[in-house]
């Protein structure tokens, strides 16, 4: 067992390393280069479609439903613990590096959700099929010739394996501790509840999914960052000095006890991709089901996913925590110190209560709880949609109670040997990933430049 743990440590060092970062974070550049910054240049015209009716029926839920099923997915434990493990882990300079990650990932997201639109089909079920496994081999085929079906399966094999762990299990168990510290119900009682409703949402399909993500992901958004706004401007004073620590510690790795600056970035960069997943390829999934045949308009709307979930969500629980005074740098060695040792959900509840004290905490838990719940929810349809590519529609049927059996077991028992597994899966779905971005690319550059021509000459029509 510890020299298949050490193997997988190994794996999970690289999927997670360096060379990766440099290749998730470089391909955000190549993509955000060649779509002239689309996640920015049309952000408004993004938040205008998102909210627009359908204009297609040729799908199986909204375009709305759909960045909230991605969201629901990636809003999740990383937005929570992830931050403050990378506070903890890289010091308050870790926050910079996850923003660099959004704001090249948000061309990632554009790009990802326009080729899963362009290359999506229609299962036996009369269901819509897409996400990297299908744009790899048949964009890359069509493009290159050859077979590329192959790399496909190898995208699909990791995603499934990763949804049992990361999607699954590390929710359902993060949850479970969470209600028994904070109100002392056993895990038992909490993975039950867990199993049974989602059980009773993911027998509906994506449909009942889109519509549960819809309700859920908004509502427990607000709620978190209104209560982090207000604890913000609550002690606005301190705010200046909390960017000042973000901006210095970025570039200077003192803080952590003078280890390598590269520290720093891969702890930011790292749990940035982990929160909004770009490049992951898991996101696609979920936007390849839209109600659209606009693979330029759904890229558009995908592209404030990591805006939305990095940029707003992870940013306001960095800003509580660094506003608490639990982290602290010494102004003569320049070392950070962070109080009671904390890290990971208890540093970010802590955070929260000290500024609510007996109430923020709850904030927290119950916002982890339901983050951890939409994630449930939103992994089952990225793993079902990688094993149908895998083994058929059919194989998806028993799936469905495997997933939910998972969940009352993920509360109730933590297995290291699963959520390592997962995560190193979960890193090595980027790799298939950009390789097809990366091929794909010129064929996102043409037809995005075509839209926005096409577009133009329209405009100049109706002066």
């Amino acid at each position: 067992m510890d020299a298949l743990m050490n193997l997988i440590g190994a794996v999970n060092s690289f999927a997670w390393g360096g060379i990766m970062i440099f290749f998730l974070v470089g391909t955000g550049i190549v993509l955000t280069i060649g779509t002239r910054v689309v996640q920015y240049r049309k952000i408004g015209y993004a938040f205008k479609l998102l909210f627009s009716k359908p204009e297609s029926d040729d799908g199986d839920i909204s375009p709305f439903q759909a960045l909230m099923t991605s969201l629901a997915a990636t809003i999740g434990t990383g937005n929570i613990a992830g931050v403050a493990g990378a506070i903890a882990a890289g010091g308050p300079g870790a926050v910079f590096w996850m923003w660099i990650t959004a704001a090249f990932g948000g061309a990632t997201k554009f790009a990802e959700a326009f080729l899963a639109i362009k290359y999506r089909v229609t299962n036996e079920k009369g269901e819509k099929s897409g996400g990297p496994m299908h744009y790899i081999k048949s964009g890359m085929e069509e493009t290159y010739g050859g077979s590329w079906g192959w790399l496909g399966w190898l995208f699909a094999f990791f995603a499934t394996i990763a949804a049992f762990g990361i999607g699954n299990m590390v929710q359902s168990n993060s949850v479970a501790a969470s209600v028994e510290s904070s109100i002392g119900l056993s895990p038992y009682i909490t993975g039950a509840i867990i199993a049974v409703a989602t059980g009773a949402v993911i027998l509906g399909g994506i449909k009942s999914i889109g519509s549960a993500a819809e309700k859920i992901v908004p509502a427990m958004a607000l709620i978190y960052v209104a209560g982090s706004l207000f604890i913000i401007f609550t002690n606005f004073s301190g705010v200046p000095g909390v960017f000042n620590m973000i901006f210095s510690n970025a570039f200077n790795a003192k803080a952590v006890g003078g280890g390598l600056l590269g520290t720093v970035i891969r702890f930011g960069v790292a749990r940035g991709v982990f929160s909004n997943e770009a490049g992951l390829g898991s996101a696609p999934i979920a936007h390849a089901a839209s109600k659209t045949n606009d693979p330029v308009k759904q890229g558009m709307i995908a592209s404030l996913g990591a805006f939305i979930d990095t940029i707003v969500v992870c940013t306001m629980t960095a800003l509580v925590i660094l506003l608490s005074g639990y982290v602290t740098i010494d102004a003569g060695t320049g070392l950070m110190a962070i109080k009671d040792g904390l890290g990971g959900a208890a540093l970010t509840t802590q955070a929260f209560d000290s500024a609510f004290p007996g109430f923020g905490g709850f904030i927290v838990t119950f916002g982890l709880i339901f983050f951890a719940f939409s994630t449930i929810l939103g992994w089952y349809y990225y793993g079902s949609k990688s094993l149908e590519y895998i083994a058929g529609v059919k194989a998806v049927e028993y799936y469905k109670y495997i997933w939910v059996a998972l969940a009352f077991f993920g509360a109730i028992y933590k297995v290291d040997l699963v959520w390592s597994l997962s995560d190193t899966f979960n890193g090595l779905m980027a790799i298939p990933n950009l390789i097809g971005l990366l091929a794909l690319s010129p064929v996102i550059f043409k037809l995005l430049k075509q839209d926005e021509n096409k577009n133009r000459d329209k405009e100049k029509k109706l002066a």
